[in-house]
């Protein structure tokens, strides 16, 4: 039986998903046993039009890059978003937020007027074509990367959870963030990182966008409860969570 194809592209992104896949080191050498990598820009110089298995980083800020995307969704069999700016828009979805000739004017001065440079709004893999599976994180955990792999090969749905991160803290008895008067998304944010951010030390940033249902009622007891109001977790959502 032939290997599944598995090619990865990227977007507008920083490439650090990608870095993190690499750094599964001898995971890695297990996954690429059982299946054919044909593209992957950061890793090889090769190229294909054929694969079964499409992984996504980065988000989309131009028509261009839209249509490209549309291209590798109709070669695909499975499309996976990878990472937050692939799965929610991540931090570049903050310029949403502004206008964008002022962005571009902010950021490249006179050159903001180049072609290459006439960007759209941000948007997430799945807000252009469909996506089959999303793999969250800024960056991905890399254990999480391997499991949704696995899963898929043997025809298995992958597990993505969908409780909040506080979960995770608990589990880890971790002290929470409210404690030391931080505002944290730990509340409303999708788990399956394990909670590292509030463990070491940093509230949950929402990188993994929100839960599908969360409970708005309960984070809103816990704001009332240290005194803070549902306007301060808001202005803390804009990092990662911008429409």
């Amino acid at each position: 039986m032939s290997k599944p194809r598995v090619a990865i592209f990227d977007f507008a992104c920083c490439e650090g998903c990608q870095l993190q896949i690499v750094n599964l080191e001898e995971d890695i050498l297990k996954l690429i046993d059982v299946v054919d990598v044909v593209e992957w820009r950061e890793a090889m110089s090769e190229q294909s039009h054929e694969y079964d298995i499409a992984i996504i980083e980065g988000s989309i800020t131009r028509e261009e890059d839209a249509k490209r995307l549309e291209v590798i969704r109709s070669r695909a069999k499975i499309l996976i978003a990878l990472g937050a700016c692939a799965t929610i828009g991540g931090v570049n979805k903050i310029k949403n937020n502004f206008d964008s000739n002022e962005v571009r004017e902010c950021v490249y001065g006179e050159d903001g007027q180049m072609p290459h440079l006439n960007t759209y709004n941000t948007k997430a893999i799945d807000e252009v074509v469909e996506v089959d599976f999303k793999i969250h994180g800024c960056p991905i955990e890399g254990s999480e990367f391997a499991q949704v792999i696995r899963s898929l090969l043997v025809g298995k749905a992958p597990f993505v959870p969908d409780y909040p991160v506080c979960v995770e803290c608990k589990a880890r008895e971790t002290i929470c963030r409210y404690e030391y008067n931080e505002i944290c998304l730990g509340p409303i944010t999708r788990a399956g990182c394990n909670a590292p951010c509030p463990t070491a030390g940093w509230r949950c940033f929402g990188c993994r966008g929100l839960v599908d249902n969360p409970n708005v009622d309960a984070a809103k007891e816990v704001m009332d409860t240290y005194g803070l109001t549902v306007d301060d977790l808001k202005q803390k959502m804009v990092l990662f969570n911008t429409k």
